[in-house]
């Protein structure tokens, strides 16, 4: 940041007054007024950050959303910060054109052996006004991704997260873990509010209403943070991901189709959330709702109310559950077996 240099120039005069000799004519001198220094200019207020957290079942469109609406926030003159939650550590790579960035929690480690620092230099990269970074997490079967993610905020705070200056922090959370780690911005209010992207798929909706259950779960507990709506992909117009928002109280901040141009252009990375594409007027109204949406309590559904959004025969519906027996569980011949428990002989 640059320093504020007006503060010092009234000081200065103040100084300078108290330095002058006063003529020997003049009267005794008067009780000192006690002046407070009028507060120095400043360029505007000073935005508050939002910091938003998206949450969805790994596959649904977090990244290829998120890195388009970042993109589209930048091109609105938006400073915008795309950070990764995923262990996958696939958030950015849209943005970055298909390219890897190093992510926090392997730069750390490696700069620790090294006895280096890191620096902010070392994992935020930036593309036409979106800076974006990757926790990351730890290789398969050797840690806990959300242990991973607690370490990887508190390596953010070590580098001055909260004296960054950026109108949006953006943060990709999946959403099938239900570890503590994952749901760290709702447990401890780091966000304003949660967004969740599905589709019209059952698996997906699901992952949307846990995330759900999540939210008024804490706002009992004294949380502040809400849903701020839903962001419909690959929408083919069934209507599910609609019907789940209605359901449980959440706006639909925008659907985007299953369309073949926009599969093919996000295989080959190419950004759309861009004025120029065809698309750009879809995620142009994205980031307007995203902003303006208010965080509300959802009502989560019950299972059997989600699975009532589907069509009878996807579903089951008439099917009366059968209670099983232990003569069902053994093959319709129940037979007492002696304990396996070992009794040791009192000493």
């Amino acid at each position: 940041m640059t320093p504020d240099t007006s503060v010092a120039q009234p000081q200065a005069t103040l100084t300078e007054s108290k330095a002058t000799p006063a003529p020997a004519s003049r009267s005794p001198a008067r009780k000192p007024v006690d002046r407070k220094p009028s507060p120095s200019p400043q360029s505007g207020p000073r935005k508050e950050t939002q910091i938003i957290a998206i949450y969805g079942k790994g596959g649904s469109g977090k990244s290829f959303a998120l890195a388009n609406l970042s993109y589209m926030m930048a091109e609105q003159g938006k400073r915008v910060l795309l950070i990764g939650c995923d262990p996958k550590s696939d958030t950015t790579s849209l943005l970055f054109g298909g390219r890897a960035t190093p992510t926090i929690i392997e730069t750390s480690a490696k700069k620790k052996l090294a006895g280096e620092e890191v620096a902010i230099s070392d994992v935020c990269f930036k593309r036409d006004g979106v800076f974006a970074m990757e926790l990351g997490g730890p290789e398969v079967g050797r840690g806990c991704g959300g242990r991973g993610i607690i370490h990887g905020f508190e390596l953010l705070e070590k580098l001055g997260f909260h004296d960054w200056g950026f109108d949006y922090v953006l943060l990709d959370f999946l959403g099938d873990v239900v570890c503590g780690g994952f749901g760290l911005p709702i447990a401890r209010d780091m966000c304003q509010k949660v967004i969740v992207v599905g589709s019209n798929d059952l698996q997906s909706l699901y992952v949307a209403n846990n995330v759900c259950s999540a939210v008024e779960y804490f706002r009992k507990l004294g949380g502040n943070v809400g849903v701020a709506g839903m962001i419909v992909n690959k929408d083919d117009g069934t209507g599910e991901a609609h019907a789940f928002a209605e359901a449980a109280g959440i706006p639909v901040l925008a659907s985007i189709p299953a369309h073949e141009d926009i599969r093919r252009k996000s295989a080959n990375y190419q950004i759309i959330g861009t004025k120029s594409s065809e698309w750009g007027s879809l995620f142009a109204g994205l980031a307007t709702n995203v902003a303006s949406a208010p965080p509300v309590r959802p009502t989560p559904l019950t299972q059997d109310g989600l699975l009532g959004l589907f069509a009878g025969e996807a579903v089951g519906r008439g099917v009366v559950l059968e209670p099983a027996s232990f003569e069902d569980m053994c093959g319709g011949v129940a037979v007492t077996k002696p304990s396996l428990e070992v009794i040791y002989d009192a000493v």
